[in-house]
């Protein structure tokens, strides 16, 4: 019996939308830039799955003149605590200086403290009488109110105040300013406010909007559940298909495995036939939650870091302004291709 040989390349339909940018994210980001006049420290969050496709650059562009604190949200889905990781973590720091970078897992108390410090050693060296004040920002669905919800929990042993969920736009206005260190006798209080979520108004790539989707960051019916469920299915044959052994063996063809999949977790249709469309949002789902392997959909290296932040510039300003940047780069690869063929 021949050896499983995993697809090197995902094919993808150009036609797939690449825009989740929706009103009140313009709303939301004008909010947010009136209300930088007493904000001392932006904290922005990134999905640890996608730290390069979840960063968005209109943050950098609208939010600039502040200091800002990249948090890498959601390791315990990404990470498996190897020298690996942690090679790529430094990485990764050392890229996005003068900023400076922590890596969170929300339900971790001892995570959750480095970011309390972190905002406390912050808020003394402004040394303000009137308490500092953070905003929290981010894509849809990187687990902003999640990390506020557990600052608050931890920095002041008080229950949650912002709702989360599955799906992203929970949070769709800037909230109230919530309080998430107190003052003690030698500091003020500090404060932070959670913001909704903002996409990039152009996806460059369909890959990268399928990583988006992937993670959450646009609602499950936007992107078909088969295409996602595909798109997964070409990751954890990359990574090790073994952890989808008790459904189905090794396979590329995701209707194959849909199909078993189904009939193992009974999800049926009249007759016994397969329901492949639930089965791969399951299938979805069960990876999000961290019970499919652990592992990151960008691939981190300095190259592609350098290649990001090029194919990026430009997209932080209008959806017309950043789909002319793309068409630009497109036609300007183009040419590179055909000058290295010839």
């Amino acid at each position: 019996m021949a050896s499983f040989v995993p697809r090197t390349v995902f094919q993808s339909s150009d036609s797939l939308q690449r825009s989740y940018f929706l009103g009140h994210h313009q709303k939301g980001l004008t909010k947010m830039r009136t209300m930088l006049s007493y904000i001392d420290l932006i904290i922005e969050c990134r999905d640890y799955r996608v730290p390069l496709t979840s960063r968005n650059p209109l943050f950098e562009e609208n939010l600039r003149g502040r200091e800002r604190l990249i948090v890498y949200t959601k390791q315990d889905l990404g990470s498996n605590g190897t020298r690996r990781d942690a090679k790529r973590e430094d990485l990764i720091k050392q890229w996005q200086r003068p900023s400076s970078v922590l890596f969170s897992d929300h339900k971790e108390k001892r995570s959750v403290r480095e970011v309390l410090k972190y905002a406390a050693n912050h808020a003394t060296a402004k040394d303000s009488v009137v308490g500092s004040r953070m905003m929290v920002v981010g894509m849809p669905n990187v687990g902003k109110s999640s990390l506020l919800n557990s600052l608050r929990q931890v920095g002041m042993h008080k229950k949650k105040v912002a709702h989360t969920g599955a799906q992203p736009g929970v949070t769709r206005k800037i909230g109230t300013t919530v309080k998430i260190i107190e003052k003690t006798a030698n500091a003020e209080a500090v404060y932070l406010v959670d913001t909704p979520g903002v996409f990039i108004p152009y996806v460059p790539n369909v890959e990268s909007m399928l990583k988006l989707a992937l993670c959450g960051s646009v609602k499950d019916t936007v992107i078909p559940p088969t295409t996602l469920a595909d798109f997964l299915l070409y990751h954890l044959n990359l990574y090790n298909p073994a952890v989808y052994a008790q459904y189905a063996p090794p396979t590329n063809d995701i209707v194959e495995f849909l199909e078993a999949l189904g009939r193992k977790t009974g999800r049926l249709q009249k007759g016994g036939i397969p329901d492949v469309e639930a089965s791969a949002l399951w299938m979805v789902h069960r990876w999000r939650n961290g019970h499919l392997g652990k592992f990151l959909l960008d691939e981190v290296t300095l190259a592609k870091l350098e290649a990001d932040r090029r194919d990026t510039q430009g997209l932080g300003g209008s959806l017309s302004q950043a789909r002319r940047v793309e068409k630009q780069a497109r036609i300007q690869r183009s040419k590179q291709r055909y000058l290295d063929s010839g």
